[in-house]
């Protein structure tokens, strides 16, 4: 059986996307799936052994220029790749307008799924499907993807937590020698960075317990951050910039890995690196990393948490100003995740069994 997927981004929702594979290779023997991914983002489909051909798509660049697109030819050879192959299925796990257009490309006869017009994240998506399928809100976006392919592809939904299908040995390098921990600084949303005063505090207190740290970055923001952090540590070092390929070697030496709410994070989680996870204004029982040794720390700030916002709008009173630097600890809602909390859970982390590879 030949399946089209359709799960262009972003990097969290991508990884998220694996355990279904899983699922389905282990009910349905020798199916096989092209995956329609960003370009960005295409290294991860192919560490999947279910995975027989990745097909790049550029959306993010291409509505940039359109006419250089066109003019290019790189839109009429997407399309002519999506008509290669005559389809048993096509599975949108998206749900968005974006990612629904993109199936209009495929073999006219061939059958389009995905989540009904109550349970796309678009609901105008649906109209592009013509089976449809219902699945419950509220739930981690891992356990909604595993449900949806569950029911397109008509077998029971395995029990348990679901399984990425990653070989570990083929992606990660030997292990070091020097242990060393990972943090993740980097992410999209103002709201969800973790104060660059509260990483410079808990680097400062793992490196008086001999633990070395290492701070990757994507972006040259996020590269200046990682340079401010380290500045004056000498056991916290910045990385070079590095491809997926590459951060999976990282995270294949790592004992640990602290993590904003971020793309990354859920690679380490797929990689089975022990990972302690920090949210304030998002919520970790729907996107949080998801597998084994995973342990999230989120926010109770009062009224507030998780908000979901991408801007915080919450006005410190007196007391707020009085206890806290608002200067350099905002949001506020992470003041409850303060360093000496957080290095307690992560020292916890360090010590359990499952930790010990």
């Amino acid at each position: 059986m030949r399946v089209l997927l359709i799960k262009t981004s972003s990097l969290g929702d991508v990884i998220h996307t694996l355990p279904a594979l899983t699922d389905a290779a282990r009910a349905i023997p020798g199916i096989q799936f092209d995956w329609v991914v960003e370009e960005g983002f295409a290294e991860i489909p192919a560490w999947h052994p279910a995975v027989a051909q990745v097909i790049p798509v550029a959306i993010r660049r291409w509505r940039k220029n359109l006419w250089q697109t066109l003019k290019s030819g790189e839109w009429s050879r997407f399309k002519r790749r999506l008509k290669e192959v005559d389809y048993d299925l096509v599975i949108d796990a998206q749900g968005l307008l974006k990612s629904a257009w993109l199936t209009r490309y495929v073999r006219r006869r061939t059958a389009i799924a995905g989540l009904d017009r109550e349970s796309a994240r678009e609901p105008a998506a649906s109209r592009f499907y013509n089976r449809t399928y219902p699945v419950a809100w509220g739930q981690h976006a891992v356990e909604r993807v595993r449900q949806l392919f569950a029911q397109a592809l008509d077998y029971p939904l395995p029990a348990g937590t679901g399984d990425y299908g990653l070989d570990r040995n083929r992606l990660l390098d030997a292990v070091e020698t020097e242990p060393y921990l990972v943090f993740l600084h980097g992410t999209t949303w103002v709201t969800k960075h973790w104060p660059e005063v509260y990483w410079r505090e808990l680097a400062q207190r793992m490196g008086e317990r001999g633990w070395k740290v290492r701070l990757p970055w994507g972006n040259e923001a996020e590269r200046q951050r990682a340079e401010r952090l380290a500045e004056g540590l000498e056991n916290a070092s910045v990385l070079p910039r590095l491809s997926l390929a590459g951060m999976a070697k990282v995270f294949g030496g790592a004992s640990a890995c602290v993590a904003v709410d971020t793309g990354l994070g859920h690679l380490g989680a797929a990689l089975d690196v022990p990972t302690l996870s920090l949210f304030g204004p998002t919520n970790p029982g729907l996107t949080g990393a998801y597998g084994r040794s995973q342990v999230h720390l989120a926010s109770d700030w009062p009224s507030c948490t998780p908000c979901l916002q991408k801007t915080c709008t919450y006005q410190p009173t007196a007391e707020d100003k009085r206890q806290f630097d608002l200067r350099h600890e905002q949001p506020l809602c992470f003041t409850r995740l303060n360093p000496q909390r957080v290095s307690t859970q992560l020292e916890a982390l360090l010590l359990a069994p499952e930790t010990l590879r």
